[in-house]
């Protein structure tokens, strides 16, 4: 068997004993005469076998591979001659004698050659592992803000912040009925009054008596009865015999929150005598006006009209309701919850607000930026509840004898800007607008006799109309930043006028 030419001079694998011993000085005489471009030659100052950097040079480590590859050849040969059962074990013993010749090759250019010290060459340094990289620990992802949304100012997050501990003190007393506490609150702020039905024992006289107690202010409570008369509400004249004249005596309606408890169990007469009080907030007696304290606000409360002994309230008191709130039962957790706040002592709530602070905040509130966009929207879903055939609607054409009034636009407009206040905004959403719709038009829509028949209710014709009437796509816009202090504020350009019409209801931008 024939060896492999290895080296530059193409030696036999018969001489490679004697290629074995000289391989050493063919590598040293390699150095110089068997240069790779770019790197320089030997010089005298250097040991034998180095290069000018101090380094081994290339050739001399191929002279060494040369070496071992002759090596394995003989042994190749070796195993050819003994044959049988001896030449698997040469076969090994070669290929182990070949892995060494390719370890002591040429390393790749570019990479450094391991360094000799005192002729004696160091061993290369091993390269660092990189450090099995540990999973970071999962944290959860912050909240990306809303884009182009400016940020709420120190005042607006101050009067929110003061709203929350209203409701907190309120939830201290109140189980549950998130829904019902936010929406009475928002009457409040949007100067409505609010209308409370449910069965009895759902908390609604204890809601309205915590948020007297937490706002603050006069409070009465008028427990409406079948043998009631007007003037046990709004006051009558009495005549004194000792001055012989007349004295006014004011009714119970004089106040900063009346609870009008049970009101569908007193007559329509006695419903009646609260029209205008609700309305436009004085009374007439003996010819003379007598106005209510500000804030003033009527709180009512009513089972189902199934519920024997009721009466329905006539169409013109349930449109002075800026609200018409449903109250249902309390999940299993909350009732658990209420028997064990409830059993020992029932916890007394703290004021938090009063008169002045709660007319601020209503102020506040009816300042809230409204996009013209959202106004046309609101009127658009009014307008479909009296022409629903004029969106397609032609079923419900027939469900509705009366729709609703503008006093509804004007109560969705003002609930809308009370809900965004009380949520840290100070601009109205689509979400606000279709949060309070059906709360604002759930009493006001006067339904047929086929709308009966036919077991529809008023909240599955709202539903239709919102389902049709298109919401508009209003995207929060930042507000310009205003002129740095010291820095005098542009004048208007030459022929600027105020804007009027829908755009000056538009924030700059």
């Amino acid at each position: 068997m024939t060896s492999e030419s290895t080296g530059s001079g193409g030696v036999d694998g018969s001489k490679a004993d004697d290629k074995a011993q000289g391989s050493d000085s063919k590598g040293a005489d390699s150095g110089s005469t068997g240069v790779q471009p770019g790197v320089s030659k030997t010089s005298d100052a250097q040991p034998a076998g180095t290069g000018s950097d101090g380094t081994t040079p290339p050739d001399s480590q191929t002279g060494a591979a040369s070496a071992a590859e002759a090596k394995a050849a003989e042994v190749k040969t070796e195993a050819a001659t003994r044959g049988g059962h001896g030449e698997a074990a040469a076969q090994d013993e070669a290929a182990a004698t070949q892995d060494e010749a390719t370890a002591t090759e040429t390393p790749a250019v570019g990479t450094k050659e391991p360094a000799r010290t005192n002729g004696v060459t160091a061993s290369p340094p091993v390269p660092a592992q990189p450090a099995p990289t540990q999973p970071a620990p999962t944290q959860p992802a912050p909240t990306p803000p809303v884009p182009n949304a400016p940020a709420p100012s120190a005042e607006l997050a101050s009067d929110v912040q003061t709203l929350e501990r209203a409701i907190y003190e309120v939830k201290r007393v109140i189980v549950g009925q998130d829904r019902l506490v936010e929406r009475i609150l928002v009457g409040l702020l949007a100067r409505g009054h609010v209308l409370l039905e449910g069965v009895p024992g759902v908390a609604k006289t204890l809601a309205v008596e915590t948020f007297a107690k937490v706002v603050g202010g006069s409070f009465s409570r008028v427990q409406f009865t079948p043998d009631l008369v007007p003037t046990d509400l709004i006051g009558t004249r009495i005549y004194r015999q000792g001055r012989e004249e007349f004295d006014t005596e004011l009714g119970p309606v004089v106040a900063n929150f009346v609870l009008a408890d049970e009101i569908n169990r007193a007559p329509a007469k006695v419903q009646s005598a609260l029209l205008e009080v609700m309305a436009e907030r004085h009374v007439s007696i003996g010819g003379k006006r007598y106005h209510m304290p500000d804030p003033f606000l009527v709180m009512a409360t009513q089972n189902p009209i199934e519920n024997e002994g009721v009466y329905p309230l006539p169409e013109a008191q349930r449109d002075r309701f800026l609200f018409k709130i449903l109250v249902d039962y309390p999940s299993v957790e909350e009732e658990r919850e209420i028997v064990y706040r409830m059993g020992v002592s029932a916890p007394e709530p703290h004021q938090i607000l009063g008169p002045e602070e709660l007319i601020r905040l209503q102020k506040v509130a009816s300042a809230v930026f409204v996009h013209h966009a959202l106004v046309d929207y609101v009127v658009r879903l009014i307008a479909a509840t009296r022409t629903p055939e004029q969106l397609g609607l032609h079923d419900v054409k027939g469900w509705i004898a009366y729709g609703a009034s503008p006093r509804a636009t004007l109560g969705i407009i003002a609930a809308a800007r009370a809900l965004a206040l009380l949520r840290g905004r100070d601009y109205v959403v689509p979400q606000d607008v279709l949060e309070v719709v059906p709360d604002v038009l759930r009493h006001r829509l006067v339904l047929s006799y086929d709308a009966l028949a036919d077991e529809v209710d008023a909240d599955d014709i709202i539903t239709r109309i919102l389902q049709t009437v298109g919401l508009p796509q209003i995207a929060a816009q930042p507000v310009a930043q205003p002129p740095v202090q010291g820095h005098p504020v542009p004048a208007p350009y030459q022929g600027a006028q105020v804007p009027v019409g829908p755009n000056a209801m538009s924030r700059p931008r």
